[in-house]
């Protein structure tokens, strides 16, 4: 009876190691994941700090460009128009209607705490990326490493492409239809600065992210959680989706700039689709050798 309360009392104390052993993995993790959590803050403390160095240019020549009427965009507006005159006069841009007012005390200097610190998120977002790459690259088995060797790179060469065509193109739309609609002309359009750099930054910012989606789906397939034959077969539904999105997006009555904004979509809809099938392709390879597994 002793030695099987003795066998009981050792098997409860191998137990209790075992525990204790995946608690402090657990909190080890935990700690390596604060290292880089505090890494990634730094740089979007610094970046933040040198934005205030360049503010004049930050606000007045980007924060406040889509509500210039000489902003890039609307000059190539106007090019086209002139090439093109079947486009319509409406097509040139020459004139952002609609007043900006500060309507708080703090209100200006909210603002450049707020536009520098989303300007230092914004450029902090590759080395965030490279910290979180540096995070999960342990747990990768050699193959799987290799495979995402290039996920910093072209996670973040997406979310600046992302940047600028919300930037260049979602923005400047949104902002001239907003600023000129009007249901009566006896109202006038009035906005305030807050309300202003709430939609430049949520388009710009939320266009970056939208063009993460191939990098998404790339995670999801390595996982088996999507497969190309799912995204074929929800093709229509997709494109209905992206449709609703460009037209929320860029609340313009025009079905042309409606298919600017869905067009990029579409494009990055077909390339998920292509990566999701090579990863597929990878994987049969691996499971069949030569022999190409059956099609769903």
């Amino acid at each position: 009876m002793s030695d099987n309360k003795a066998q009981d009392l050792i098997g409860a104390i191998k137990e209790k190691g075992k525990k204790l052993e995946a608690e402090m993995s657990f909190f080890d993790h935990i700690d390596v994941l604060r290292k880089h959590l505090l890494r990634s803050l730094l740089v979007i403390v610094l970046i933040t700090i040198g934005a205030f160095y360049f503010y004049d240019f930050i606000f007045n020549t980007v924060i406040m460009g889509p509500k210039d009427p000489n902003f890039w965009t609307y000059r190539m507006m106007c090019k086209l128009v002139a090439a093109y005159p079947s486009l319509g006069t409406e097509f040139c841009i020459t004139e952002i209607k609609g007043k900006i007012i500060n309507t708080e005390m703090a209100g200006q200097f909210t603002l450049q705490i707020n536009s520098c610190v989303m300007t230092g998120v914004i450029f902090g977002v590759p080395y965030i990326l490279f910290e979180l790459w540096l995070f999960i690259k342990p747990a990768l088995h050699d193959k799987e490493r290799k495979s995402a060797s290039g996920f910093v790179f072209f996670s973040s060469l997406l979310f600046l492409i992302g940047i600028m065509f919300g930037y260049f193109i979602i923005c400047p739309l949104s902002i001239n239809f907003l600023t000129n609609f009007s249901v009566s002309p006896m109202i006038e359009n009035t906005f305030t600065i807050d309300s202003y750099l709430s939609s430049v930054m949520t388009l710009t910012i939320g266009t970056g992210i939208i063009f993460e989606l191939p990098v998404l789906i790339y995670i999801l397939s390595l996982f088996g959680i999507m497969t190309p034959a799912f995204m074929r077969a929800s093709r229509r539904y997709a494109i209905v989706i992206i449709l609703i999105i460009a037209a929320i997006v860029t609340p313009t009555p025009d079905m042309v700039t409606m298919m600017v904004v869905a067009f990029p979509l579409f494009i990055l809809y077909e390339l998920s689709i292509f990566i999701s099938a090579s990863i597929e392709r990878k994987k049969n390879k691996e499971l069949y050798g030569t022999v190409k597994a059956p099609s769903n």
